[in-house]
């Protein structure tokens, strides 16, 4: 399989799991972007996060589009997502890349107890 190839797949599983889930394409592509195109833990997560952002944007526009979620209760999160952002822009290159793994791998778990577990109404 080509690289193109490969970049197209990881790009559309990606893009899939932003659209499904409104986040998500991290999973799919840190592992992939390390694998396939041999990328260092820190820069592997670097390219991650700059691939997904336009994904989660289209994501969002169309969210935002088709649902419609009260607008007053995103300003709350996107401001704290900012900054949050912002410190973790800042000390992302001061964090071993065996931890970031760690904490990755940690949040990834949690996550997906937490979906299992979570239950409507």
């Amino acid at each position: 399989m080509t690289d193109r190839r490969k970049n197209q797949i990881a790009g559309a599983a990606g893009g899939l799991l932003s659209g499904l889930f409104g986040g998500g394409g991290g999973m799919v592509l840190l592992p992939l972007l390390v694998k396939w195109r041999k990328l260092e833990g820190r820069k592997a997560f670097a390219t991650c996060v700059a691939i997904i952002f336009p994904m989660c944007c289209v994501s969002a526009a169309v969210y935002l589009w088709q649902v419609r979620p009260e607008l007053s209760m995103l300003w709350p999160y996107l401001a704290g997502g900012v900054a949050g952002g912002v410190v973790g822009g800042w000390t992302f290159e001061k964090v071993p890349v065996r931890i970031l793994k760690v904490i990755f791998g940690l949040f990834l778990l949690y996550g997906g107890v937490r979906y299992l577990l979570w239950q409507n109404g």
